[in-house]
């Protein structure tokens, strides 16, 4: 009898949580048919495994934000402070972000998003921005900014490598051990129905998988289908029409011609040489030494020195290589000044090579 008791108690806290959840109602009342179910299983074998796939399922969809979204800070002028604190040039860039917040603003301050036609909310359909570009020209770090500047919450989906359809979309609950899908967990991350989601590296998903990817990728872009968007697990629409999605890839020739479609291709651009050095001297010194522990007095770089810093093997088109360069010197000067060997140390033409990393 107590453990019948308990069962019960533990069916209770489920109905309790679907009540609460603020849940669509016809999902709140295909769940509450569940518990009921479960309430009927209670004198039969079985009950034990299906009450874990029912609180399991019942856990996920009372914790994705049906109803919750973040306010949109829509100041053009702190956008652009974001972007210059964040980013060295890229105008082009920063400036189709900032057309972007001035229409969000202009909606919101007519309010255009509380009208209704045929009887349908309307929301602002984003665009679906696409930066292209070679490897550390900035296409990932310009998406959290973005999100910084209209203080949305951020989730990336890598796809590099992706090799299933299902890794978006999720898998059916008749499979055991079935998942819910990257989309939606990026969702339940972000406790809000309106972030910035960032999908990354689309370009880069496995051969076999191509096909099936790029079709969810169809739905998941297109602000007419993307409104009801289904998980195989959920198996219920979820608005995505808040969510503004970013895209980044290398190149645009292993994307399907239906998919580029829907986006908005951004070009990012190759930064020069004195791009390098302005970036490196102002952007990513300050960041490292803070983070090695170093005072900024600690380390000081005559100018004539940054050529040899900004190209020690070559030319590149990002500045992945200038980080890791700036971030070995941070490394020897740190050891240095555990060992004994000063506290203050400028680096020169002379000696920049001591200081460089040995590849």
């Amino acid at each position: 009898m107590p453990d019948d008791v308990k069962l019960f108690e533990e069916l209770a806290k489920l109905e309790e949580k679907i009540k609460s959840a603020s849940l669509p109602p016809e999902l709140e009342e295909k769940t509450s048919l569940m518990v009921k179910r479960l309430g009927r299983m209670l004198q039969h074998g079985g009950y034990s495994s299906e009450y874990e796939r029912t609180s399991y399922y019942i856990d996920w969809i009372t914790s994705l934000p049906w109803n919750k979204r973040s306010d949109d800070n829509l100041d053009l002028k702190h956008g652009r402070a974001i972007f210059d604190k964040n980013h060295y040039g890229l105008p082009e860039v920063k400036d189709r972000v900032l057309e972007y917040l001035a229409v969000l603003a202009l909606r919101k301050e007519k309010n255009v998003d509380n009208e209704k036609e045929e009887g349908i909310m309307k929301f602002m359909r984003a665009p679906i921005l696409c930066f292209v570009g070679l490897v550390g020209t900035g296409k990932t770090t310009i998406a959290y900014s973005i999100a910084e500047a209209m203080g949305r919450e951020f989730a990336r989906i890598p796809f590099g490598g992706m090799g299933s359809a299902l890794d978006l979309r999720g898998q059916s609950r008749v499979h055991p051990d079935a998942e819910v899908g990257l989309v939606l967990k990026a969702i339940r991350r972000c406790n809000s129905k309106n972030p910035v989601i960032l999908l990354d590296e689309i370009d880069r998903i496995a051969d076999g998988s191509r096909n099936e990817v790029m079709g969810v990728l169809v739905e998941l872009l297109d602000p007419e289908q993307n409104m009801a968007f289904r998980d195989h697990f959920i198996d219920y629409p979820f608005n995505l029409s808040e969510v503004l999605f970013i895209a980044t890839c290398n190149n645009t020739s292993g994307i399907a011609t239906a998919v580029l479609d829907r986006l908005e291709p951004i070009r990012m651009p190759s930064y020069t040489d004195e791009e390098k050095t302005k970036i490196g001297r102002d952007y990513i010194l300050p960041k490292i030494l803070k983070e090695s522990g170093l005072e900024k007095e600690t380390v000081k770089f005559d100018e004539d020195v940054w050529p040899q810093i900004v190209r020690p093997l070559g030319f590149d088109a990002g500045i992945r290589t200038l980080s890791r360069t700036i971030n070995g010197i941070a490394r020897k000067v740190a050891k240095k000044i555990i060992d004994g060997e000063g506290q203050n140390f400028q680096i020169t033409t002379e000696n920049v090579k001591d200081f460089l990393p040995k590849w």
